[in-house]
């Protein structure tokens, strides 16, 4: 099968990005060879990557193959790929051709991967909800790693992507309260048609005075806004005994923090989550493949109930325009939520 190079996007320097060409050989035993049809941008950690905010000397993904080595430049990322299997190697059950997958893929036009590597999309989910599974599955993670209880009260900082998917499975929790607490006012409409009960702009008003006037101190403060300093304002918005949940990766950004009174006197936990594992509490009960189906399940839910994908794609780009891409992205520019590359 001769079909000439696909293309790729590369991080070449900080906000110098390349669009390269990538023609990967036949599929060996084992392997698949996928016609991409879309990625997702993750907005969080690929402005890291852009703005040169990541450490070079990081390992990328070590639970990822298709993400192994580090971060230095130049560098292909991305995990949010939708294809076509288009030819398939020795040893893989044939009725892999034409299957349309998932797969944790920097952004290419075409690759190759394991079977393993891979999650056939379900029928009835269409491309571009299927890209959203990333990070649908870090908000089920979060879900599981922040574990509301009935009657808490729950604050969100930062509505993105990630924000807004997890505002609208904490949303669907025993929760009695979930507010979401976001400077751009698209996206807190976004959070509130998502289900939740209250929007604050930390813009306009002291956040963590706003969100102790409403509930009298969150029990679960979960920040993904990507800004480290946010992590202070979620500390005093929470109450005795709470909880603060990062889900934020900051690279190489910092600031400085104050912990006083309220965070000491106040024992307020902070603790992190991270998709590339299950946290050890859970991990008799859930492994990845529990957690993914879960995170179909959901993403299922979202596009009957909310259209999820017609919400929160507010940007298709052709992956030529890669470079425009990203630096709308970097000037946070209304709306765009999240942005997709077609192939």
């Amino acid at each position: 099968m001769n079909v000439g190079a696909a293309r790729a996007i590369e991080f070449s320097a900080s906000r110098e990005v390349d669009v390269v060409d990538v023609d990967p050989p036949a599929p060996d035993r084992g392997e698949v060879l996928v016609e991409t049809t879309v990625s997702a941008v993750s907005a969080g950690t690929e402005l890291l990557a852009y703005r040169g905010d990541l450490d070079p000397e990081t390992a990328a993904d070590e639970a990822l193959e298709a993400l192994s080595g580090d971060l230095s430049y130049p560098l292909r990322y991305g995990y949010s790929v939708v294809g076509t299997v288009a030819a398939v190697g020795d040893g893989v059950d044939p009725s892999w051709r034409g299957e349309t997958v998932f797969g944790f893929n920097p952004h290419e036009g075409r690759f190759l991967a394991s079977t393993e590597e891979l999650q056939p999309v379900p029928d009835g989910i269409g491309p571009e909800t299927a890209a959203l599974f990333a990070n649908t599955e870090t908000a089920v993670n979060f879900a599981l790693d922040g574990a509301p209880r009935i009657g808490e009260r729950i604050a969100v900082f930062g509505q993105g992507v990630v924000g807004l998917l997890t505002t609208a499975l904490l949303s669907r929790s025993p929760a009695a309260d979930v507010v979401a607490v976001e400077p751009r006012a698209d996206r807190r409409a976004l959070a509130d048609a998502l289900g939740a009960d209250a929007t604050v702009d930390p813009s306009a008003v002291d956040a963590s005075e706003a969100l102790r006037d409403r509930t009298g101190g969150v029990d679960l403060a979960v920040e993904v806004s990507g800004r480290p300093e946010t992590l202070e304002t979620a500390v005093e918005a929470t109450r005795f005994g709470g909880r603060v949940l990062v889900g934020s990766w900051y690279g190489t950004k910092r600031a400085e923090i104050g912990f006083g009174d309220h965070f000491h006197r106040g024992r307020v936990a902070v603790e992190s989550s991270q998709v590339s594992t299950i946290a050890p509490e859970l991990r008799g009960r859930w492994d990845a493949d529990r957690r993914r189906e879960t995170a179909w399940r959901e993403l299922r839910r979202l596009q009957a109930e909310d259209r999820i994908a017609d919400r929160l794609v507010t940007d298709r780009f052709d992956v030529e325009e890669a470079p425009a891409a990203y630096r709308r992205l970097a000037d946070d520019a209304e709306p765009t939520v999240q942005v997709l590359f077609t192939y």
